[in-house]
């Protein structure tokens, strides 16, 4: 039996016409001799009726001041995916094929039990393989799974595997049933080596390997999950990312025997970004050291997404995404970070030069204990993350002056920068990101990119 996973996104499933191009394209697979296996997103995008943002809103609009519990938070929006798989399934019956519908929990997939945010731990496709077994065609809910969490108990505890988390359930799917390909079909026809709507002319890249995939994923790309890269890596199966409204060959990512060779992939850039610089001059070594640890904790513990990291003898600093900025502001503003030891000091956190009255107040209950360390944070706001993906090439010498040369004459201020083995990263003016984005496809000769 030869098995081929395809995973449908939002957009791909949004209309009955798009859902029939995508049902024919699933049917035309069966007929070259596969055995498809469907994991579908749920119904449209923001604003959809039912799209994953659409539920979350149903819930926020009873009372904005009272947060969802995490829990219903899950299995209200797995009911997206769980609608569009039902009626995805039924598409199929219309056109003469056998289906049927699987919940992430039907389907075998297991969780770690964080809600909102799970990481598959284990698959039993049981269920999966009877219905191919009996000439069906499993159409398998994207983005969910279940925790069970103590032997025994019944039906185990919905979860939802993040955001992009429907790309992960198809990968993790092809894994568990040693799938031929994962097919990720979307509405652009591949990966391209820049965002169309900054580089209309970029051209969509044929090969591509694994930790090239996850790296631009990382850094802003919305083409695929990076965990959904990572595990088709670690089980070695062919990824495609396809459009669904076009027989364009699309991409393959391959490991990177394959796809070896030094070159620059493409242009990738986040969304909106705070940069935060927390000024450290004239604290010991040990006491910064101390200090940095705590704040890193903190961002961890509440799940917060760094970028641009740096350290330095002054301080050290890192963007976080803006639509997170309120909780950073929350979690900071007038932190009280006590050193105890010999040479201890307490020390406080502070938003901007100017303390806020939740930072002044918190100065004037601590100045009884003795001297109060001020650590301020100076806040960029409005910037973002244009990044350079390449193979080999990153480390090569002059790289990183030819992209700081090319943005400077183009007049694009660079705040920050950041490197990896795969990457190299600016932080640019949010107003600057379309200029900086063609400017570094145009110097790179990424339009002949193949």
């Amino acid at each position: 039996m030869k098995i081929k996973v395809m995973k449908f996104g939002g957009t791909s499933v949004a209309s009955n016409e798009a859902r029939l191009q995508a049902a024919m394209r699933v049917v035309s697979t069966r007929e070259q001799g596969y055995s498809p296996v469907v994991v579908v997103s749920a119904i449209g995008r923001r604003g959809a009726p039912y799209a994953t943002d659409t539920l979350i809103q149903l819930l926020h609009e009873i009372d904005p001041t009272i947060k969802p519990d995490d829990r219903e938070l899950d299995l209200m929006i797995a009911c997206g995916e769980i609608l569009s798989a039902v009626i995805f399934a039924h598409t199929l019956k219309t056109l003469g094929v056998q289906a049927r519908a699987y919940r992430g929990g039907q389907a075998g997939i297991r969780t770690d039990g964080v809600y909102g945010n799970a990481r598959v731990v284990g698959i039993n496709p049981i269920a999966l393989r009877r219905c191919l077994e009996e000439d069906a065609i499993p159409v398998v809910c994207g983005f969910q799974g279940v925790f069970v969490p103590e032997k025994g108990y019944p039906g185990g505890e919905l979860t939802t595997l993040g955001r992009g988390g429907s790309d992960t359930t198809a990968a993790a799917v092809g894994a568990a049933l040693k799938a031929e390909a994962v097919e990720i079909f979307t509405d652009v026809e591949g990966v391209k080596t820049a965002d169309p709507d900054y580089v209309d002319y970029a051209p969509t890249l044929s090969l591509m390997s694994y930790d090239e995939v996850a790296e631009i994923a990382h850094l802003g790309a919305k083409v695929l999950h990076p965990r959904a890269a990572e595990i088709a890596m670690k089980f070695n199966i062919p990824l495609w990312v396809k459009s669904t409204f076009s027989q364009a060959p699309g991409t393959q990512i391959v490991n990177s025997d394959t796809a070896s060779g030094s070159r620059v992939t493409g242009v990738t850039h986040t969304g909106k970004l705070v940069y935060l610089q927390f000024d450290l001059e004239g604290a010991p070594g040990t006491h910064a050291t101390q200090v940095q640890s705590r704040v890193y904790q903190m961002m961890a513990r509440y799940n917060l997404n760094l970028y641009m990291m740096n350290l330095s003898d002054e301080g050290f600093g890192f963007a976080v995404p803006r639509d997170q900025y309120a909780t950073v502001q929350a979690l900071l503003d007038g932190l009280v970070i006590p050193l105890p030891g010999e040479n201890g000091a307490v020390y406080m956190i502070q938003l901007g030069e100017t303390p806020t009255l939740e930072a002044e107040t918190q100065a004037e209950l601590l100045s009884a204990l003795g001297e109060v360390r001020t650590v301020p944070i100076e806040i960029t706001e409005s910037c973002t993350m244009v990044s350079v993906v390449g193979v080999d090439t990153m480390q090569q010498p002059g790289v990183f002056h030819r992209i700081l040369t090319a943005l400077h004459e183009e007049q694009v201020p660079v705040l920050q920068t950041s490197d990896s083995d795969l990457s190299l990263s600016c932080l640019v003016p949010e107003s600057e990101l379309g200029r900086a984005v063609h400017t570094l496809h145009q110097t790179l000769g990424l339009a002949e990119a193949r």
